[in-house]
């Protein structure tokens, strides 16, 4: 049994295709109309499909690659029948999704030769879903046995901490504080330090979410990144930048932004379930080559998935075989 097969069951199908309904039926409701009485895919079509891939947020550059891949394949195949097209379209985002998330994570779970703890550093800019994406994350990494301290590193907005010592107490783990105004390096250095001392496998740290287009916030990241390296050796093994898939092309500036100042080394994309904007998964894992790990697509605490892309491409094309036709 495959990993798509194995870990992807139709209740997990099911609130994926509800959570990219939008999405899908933005991009196909324009394919549609431009492949409208067309017989084959010619310049027309692929500058009618370019405009639509720039319009669903999948961003210019990605948009040209793709272009040009399918342009390749149907001078190579003899491609004529525009009905095809949904086809070609998934097979090239398949293969670009498979560039930057080539090795997929199955399970909530340490990854295989970890250093334990393994310790998790949480940034992205206020309103993105980040205490929540956290809250989450160690509800699902709980209902894998593991034990999880969450370390309460937004220490400048106002109920910050108690928002996420609420989360920690309703999904049972354990949580690390030294209350308002606090340094959040300081926070983020004995967080880990309590994750050794208690045997924890996961430790994740939070920040404040901050403006990207300050620098001198960006900097501070950087620090409490060097932190818990200075405690543990290593640390933080994932770096995950949180994105709100509803600003569609403002997250890609935040994403080069945010790895600038700590070295991103996966994406948590939220809120798909209320936008139409999903296709700036497809940019931002493209330009950045950095991975996508989870998709928030709901707001129950079991409604965060882990990135496939096979999954992801399977739902987003679901309703073109008809849309198409």
């Amino acid at each position: 049994m495959g990993f798509f097969d194995k870990f992807f069951n139709k209740d997990k199908e099911k609130e994926l295709d509800q959570g990219l309904e939008k999405t899908k039926t933005g991009i196909f409701d324009k394919l549609s109309r431009a492949v409208a009485g067309k017989s084959k895919i010619d310049d027309e079509v692929l500058d009618e499909l370019e405009q639509v891939l720039i319009s669903s947020d999948v961003g210019l550059d990605t948009t040209i690659k793709i272009i040009e891949r399918i342009e390749a394949r149907v001078a190579k195949d003899k491609y004529i029948n525009a009905t095809e097209l949904h086809a070609l379209l998934r097979e090239e985002i398949v293969g670009l999704l498979a560039e930057s998330n080539e090795k997929e994570i199955e399970e909530f779970k340490i990854p295989e030769g970890a250093q334990k703890p393994y310790t998790i550093l949480v940034v992205g800019v206020n309103g993105v879903g980040k205490t929540t994406t956290i809250g989450k994350l160690a509800y699902q990494y709980r209902m894998n046995g593991l034990k999880v301290v969450i370390g309460a590193g937004d220490t400048f907005r106002a109920a910050a901490v108690d928002q996420l010592k609420i989360w920690a107490e309703r999904v049972g783990c354990d949580f690390y504080d030294k209350g308002m105004e606090a340094d959040p390096a300081a926070v983020a250095y004995e967080t880990v330090q309590y994750a050794i001392n208690n045997d924890c496998d996961i430790c994740i740290v939070d920040t404040a979410g901050r403006l990207h287009t300050k620098k001198n916030l960006m900097n501070e990241l950087t620090k409490i990144k060097n932190s818990m390296g200075k405690k543990m050796e290593g640390a933080p093994q994932d770096v995950m930048l949180v994105l709100d898939a509803t600003t569609g092309q403002n997250a890609i500036e935040q994403c080069r932004q945010f790895s600038e100042a700590t070295e991103v080394k996966s994406l948590a994309l939220t809120k798909l379930d209320g936008t139409a904007k999903g296709g700036v998964a497809i940019g931002i894992t493209d330009q950045f080559k950095i991975p996508i790990k989870y998709l928030g697509i709901g707001e129950g605490i079991n409604q965060l998935q882990i990135f496939n892309k096979k999954a992801f491409v399977e739902s987003m094309f679901d309703k073109s075989e008809t849309s198409l036709k």
